[in-house]
């Protein structure tokens, strides 16, 4: 068992035993390293001003580079990583990096607090050596705002630099950061102490179980993208942690004939390529979840296990019929995911008992799925509302549907009347108008800030009628033309 944390930072090894549980990377950065050009602007991962570029020796060898907010990303969690700022780009202000020249050529800096950000989630991709065509850019630069610019001259620069990145020759960099990785790289348990605070980093789901019984009290904590905020805007004291960044068998995903198992580990960006070529809808609503440093961060288990009634996998995962495998110590039990949802803030889980995996079963009619997420902006917004819809028709009759909703109950819930209205019956549209009826039934969502009850209800009531009509019409008559292949 260790008790110090081990990564490099712009090159150099750190190696640090006395460091709080919860202080964020960014607050490191600045404090103890004087490392500036990493701006606070939300501290919570939002505008993308924080961001720093994480490497990591992914499982197969390989070194994965990711754009991560360092505002919500809390320091033990770099354990075995290689973190690189934006002072690291070049030796000399004279001597810019690409990246940084090309944003100084098409003037994509005006005050520039925003600048740093930017400019490391177009390094990233320039060291993933990624062609960067407009929507591409897009997708890359979606979490960086920016209030001067208008955008244009960014994705200018960041078109070139992709041109770049696809023939650039980096084998020498990526030897460097190979090599350090590989250093740094074990698979020992990690205990922390800060006065009364402990930090457990186990490298092994087995490891994971045995301490999670013995401190069930514990918070677990993946990609922070919920827990950071408890920190950073709640102020919320956390005295145990167990950190899952180095448990990499969660991490894995398998797919078999009838089903993909994805780790409770994995995150949204590793996850996305596989539920998208199994069902194109849910691809796009997790390119929709958030930012690709929302995405870099967030997993699938812990936006399971976190239970909020907004977030957006549970409520497509219960359309499809997913099932939720947890442990506890050597035990192991598996459950209807929607049966995991017991009420607000509550789940079935015991104490010192975690999720383990999810398991999606792959439809051979995958165009049957379909998910709708209704938010005040497009890319990087919670939800209002998400609606998922799993409806098999046969002969002009409805033979089965699951269709699920979150952001309408206290927790992610089925539209159990709706459907029961609809199976067995007709596929018209004077059925579908008397199942939108048995909504209200189903559901008495609330008023908040993101939506009037009344407006969620009907918008829930649309949504299956949009749906019936996708299912007769073609995209270009009901939706845009998205991302790639995807329709929005």
């Amino acid at each position: 068992m260790r008790d110090q944390l081990s990564f490099y930072l712009n090159g150099e090894l750190k190696t640090i035993r006395d460091a709080p549980p919860t202080q964020t990377l960014l607050r490191y950065l600045r404090e103890d390293e004087n490392l500036c050009g990493t701006k606070e602007g939300c501290a919570e991962g939002d505008c993308g001003a924080c961001t720093v570029m994480v490497s990591t020796l992914a499982s197969d060898g390989s070194v994965k580079r990711e754009a991560i907010n360092s505002c919500i990303r809390f320091l033990p969690s770099l354990e075995g990583t290689s973190v690189t700022t934006v002072e690291a780009l070049s030796e000399t202000i004279s001597a810019p990096h690409l990246v940084q020249q090309k944003m100084i050529a098409h003037d994509g800096s005006q005050c520039g607090f925003c600048t740093p950000g930017f400019v490391m989630s177009l390094y990233t991709a320039y060291r993933n050596g990624d062609a960067l065509p407009v929507k591409a850019a897009n997708d890359v630069v979606a979490g960086n705002l920016c209030r001067c610019t208008g955008y244009g001259p960014i994705l200018t620069a960041a078109k070139e630099i992709g041109d770049v990145a696809k023939n650039a020759d980096q084998s020498g960099d990526n030897k460097i950061e190979y090599d350090q990785l590989s250093k740094i790289n074990h698979q020992e348990n990690i205990v922390l102490e800060h006065g009364e605070a402990q930090a457990f980093l186990p490298a092994t789901s087995d490891q994971l179980a045995e301490i999670y019984t013995e401190h069930p009290d514990a918070t677990i904590i993946a990609g922070a993208t919920d827990v950071g905020l408890w920190v950073t805007k709640m102020h919320r004291t956390l005295p145990k942690i167990i950190f899952l960044n180095r448990v990499r068998d969660l991490a894995s995903m398998k797919r078999g004939k009838n089903e993909l198992i994805i780790g409770a580990g994995v995150t949204y960006s590793d996850a996305m390529d596989a539920l998208a070529s199994a069902y194109p809808d849910l691809g796009e609503l997790v390119r929709r979840i958030g930012a690709l440093q929302v995405r870099n961060a967030g997993t699938i288990g812990g936006n399971i296990a976190n239970g909020s009634p907004i977030g957006d996998m549970p409520p497509a995962l219960i359309a499809l019929g997913a099932t939720l495998a947890l442990r506890c110590g050597s035990e192991r039990r598996t459950i209807p995911l929607e049966d995991f949802f017991l009420d607000y803030g509550k789940q079935d889980r015991k104490p010192g008992e975690f999720v383990e995996a999810v398991r999606v079963p792959l439809a051979k009619r995958a165009g049957d799925f379909k998910c709708y997420k209704i938010s005040k902006r497009f890319d990087q917004d919670i939800s209002a509302l998400c609606g998922c819809f799993n409806i098999q028709v046969v002969g002009g009759v409805v033979k089965s549907a699951r269709i699920a909703f979150g952001g309408m109950a206290g927790t992610p819930k089925r539209a159990a009347k709706v459907e029961a209205v609809l199976t067995g019956g007709a596929w018209t549209q004077e059925s579908l108008e008397l199942a939108m009826l048995a909504f209200a039934d189903d559901f008495t969502p609330l008023t908040d800030m993101r939506a009037s009850a009344d407006y969620r209800l009907r918008t829930a009531q649309n949504l299956l009628m949009k749906y019936f009509t996708e299912s007769s019409a073609p995209f270009e008559q009901t939706r845009l033309v998205g991302h790639g292949n995807a329709f929005l």
